[in-house]
């Protein structure tokens, strides 16, 4: 063996060879042979190469593996003309294990290369989806108002759900801005007090026109919800149910149906409560095959991509990472042909204040009918006007419905209340509606509830009866708010917004933005909080006006921090080193696009009192206003 190496044998070249050959192992025996033989020798000899070597595995007296270099040198004998060989081996085990090394990392290198392109293409993808979503919203319910801009309560819904689908996509964009936590692959969840009700209302102001430009039915109803108030992210809930919503949409062929239910479990966790979100839809289903990997990265079904259906294959992944960063759970049910059934579990903190929840004392007693032709809704809501202090009954027929109220309004003991569906079988709810007023001329109050927007019936169903409408899915919190509007008329009118009600009269703001259109915006809501708005287009300006101005003129200034001439950081650290009195603690506010976290560092470093990211939420600037000039 390899003791041997190096000696010169005085034997025939083809024994040595055959003789050699017991110590090659099986899987290098070819190769070896290949090289090692007296004709390859004799010809690379010929062509001039004195030495030859051959590469391959044989076992230490160990038993262990071990690379062995074979080298064969050639000369040609003088006195003869034989051509005589020396063949030296060496250990190179240790050699190959680090050139192996060395090309794993460079493979290992180029596949990450590789993989984070995919990513980048992959995010971009995603991220172009994710925001077409609420941008469709955003443009439909604009395009809405400008076709019906009399219509004053319409435009103002529509511009409701914009501004809706606006927060949402300024949240994605927030999101995307983030690139420290994209980058190292960490997302946080955080914390805050939110409102199921409201994120789920939003929910349905963003995927309605996917909804109804499909031709779609979608049935969305609670049941057995008590707590709407809990402590969650609901940026990342909103992400979870959109990603399940827009896949229901996008696999469902038209005239298909969805629908979404939100169930409250008993629990004795006591400060937490257990909710089931089901997704479920009657379109093209998944094999029992996909459904194994559905949750895979850039898994997609063969059926789906036959059909033309287009998509990243990230969705799925990045929902159940969500739900699983949440401490909850999801599953999936599916049939191909018979559509899918997604189930998603989460235990949220309750917040520690209980809304909506008392009785109204101006309904107790009284009597409300629920007609629904789902039994879990009319049970759902007859049991919330229970907890409110009405005698509530309920059926799931329009027809009975008309029936009963005769009965009733004939007995003396009258319905006070109706709350109808609007989709039902037999007969809508608009017709329900004009039955009961046909037979039973009071002015009961009349409540529509529709998962969809009403603005196409709404002047057909306020002919026949309807009083109000209310958006599914129903909560305590939305069923009492109707219930005190239909039976308060004069308490209809909307309360101003909060920024609207701020009095800073006399305060005077010097306003930094070199954008007019901006500075445009910001100079109509701060006069109509009562400032006195003074602005300049650039930071020279602005340090020029605090010069020349008397101390303490301004109360605080708002900067903008990319400027042409000088940025807003360079104008704050200016005006700190002013010889006057009040710069020192003159406030001065960041008002800027740049909304990273190193951004909010650098605002409070240079000398700002306050950093905040455009676009602007108004009752924030106002509250952060009122907060540095109470100081």
């Amino acid at each position: 063996m390899l003791e041997s190496a190096g000696l010169k044998v005085l034997c025939r070249a083809s024994d040595f060879f055959e003789g050699w050959k017991k110590f090659v192992l099986k899987e290098s025996m070819e190769d070896y042979c290949t090289v090692v033989n007296t004709a390859h020798l004799k010809e690379r000899f010929e062509q001039n190469e004195a030495e030859v070597s051959v590469d391959y595995w044989e076992q230490n007296p160990d038993g262990e593996p071990v690379c062995v270099r074979q080298s064969f040198i050639m000369t040609r004998d003088s006195d003869t003309n034989d051509i005589m060989v020396m063949a030296v081996a060496r250990d190179i085990t240790e050699s190959v294990r680090k050139q192996k090394e060395q090309t794993q990392a460079l493979q290992d290198a180029l596949m990450q290369a590789q993989h984070a392109n995919r990513a980048k293409t992959t995010f971009l993808s995603n991220m172009s989806h994710d925001i077409r979503t609420p941008m469709n919203a955003i443009i439909g319910f604009t395009t809405i108002a400008i076709s019906h801009i009399n219509n004053k309560d319409q435009v103002k819904d529509c511009l409701q759900k914009v501004l809706s689908s606006s927060n949402h996509l300024l949240s994605l964009i927030n999101d995307i801005l983030d690139m420290s936590r994209i980058e190292s692959g960490k997302v946080q969840i955080k914390e805050q007090e939110c409102n199921i009700s409201e994120l789920l209302h939003n929910l349905v102001n963003i995927i309605q026109p996917q909804v109804k430009a499909k031709q779609l039915e979608l049935f969305i109803d609670t049941f057995e919800v008590v707590n709407e108030d809990v402590i969650a992210d609901a940026l990342k809930l909103n992400q979870v149910f959109i990603n399940l919503m827009s896949n229901a949409v996008k696999y469902t062929p038209a005239g298909g149906t969805i629908s979404f239910r939100i169930m409250q479990k008993t629990t004795f966790h006591h400060g937490y409560g257990d909710y089931v979100f089901t997704i479920k839809d009657n379109g093209i289903g998944m094999s029992p095959e996909f459904v194994e990997h559905i949750f895979e990265p850039f898994e997609r079904e063969s059926s789906v991509t036959r059909s033309g259906i287009q998509g990243t294959g990230l969705g799925m992944a990045i929902t159940k990472n969500i739900v699983e960063m949440m401490n909850g759970t999801i599953s999936v049910e599916s049939e191909p042909g018979k559509g899918s059934e997604f189930t998603v579990e989460f235990t949220l903190k309750l917040q520690d204040v209980e809304k909506n929840t008392e009785q109204l004392k101006e309904l107790e007693g009284l009597r409300a009918l629920v007609v629904d032709d789902d039994f879990n809704v009319c049970d759902s809501v007859s049991k919330m006007l229970k907890q409110l202090g009405m005698r509530s009954e309920w059926t799931t027929s329009g027809r009975d419905a008309a029936y009963r109220a005769k009965v009733a309004h004939e007995e003396g003991d009258a319905y006070h209340t109706y709350i109808i569906d609007w989709q039902m079988p037999e007969q809508n709810g608009v017709e329900t509606a004009r039955k009961i007023r046909s037979m039973v001329r009071d002015d009961a109050p009349i409540i529509i509830l529709t998962a969809y927007d009403w603005s196409d019936i709404e002047e057909e169903a306020k002919e026949a009866g309807v009083t109000a409408f209310c958006a599914k899915p129903l909560f305590m919190s939305d069923l009492k708010s109707a219930l005190l509007v239909v039976n308060n008329p004069s308490e209809k009118e909307e309360e101003a917004a909060a920024w609207t009600k701020a009095d800073f009269k006399g305060k005077r703001i010097l306003l930094v933005e070199d954008i007019e259109l901006n500075r445009e915006i910001a100079e109509v809501i701060l006069t109509e909080a009562g400032f006195i708005v003074e602005t300049a287009p650039d930071g020279t300006d602005a340090v020029t006006m605090v010069e020349k101005s008397a101390e303490y003129y301004y109360d605080v200034v708002l900067m903008d921090i990319q400027m042409p001439i000088m940025n807003g950081y360079e104008a704050t650290r200016t005006i700190r080193n002013l010889s006057r009195k009040d710069v020192k603690d003159l406030p001065i506010i960041a008002m800027t696009a740049n909304a990273m976290e190193e951004d909010r560092e650098a605002a409070l470093t240079c000398g700002m009192n306050a950093h905040l990211s455009k676009p602007v939420d108004i009752d924030v600037l106002i509250e952060v206003l009122g907060q540095i000039l109470k100081e």
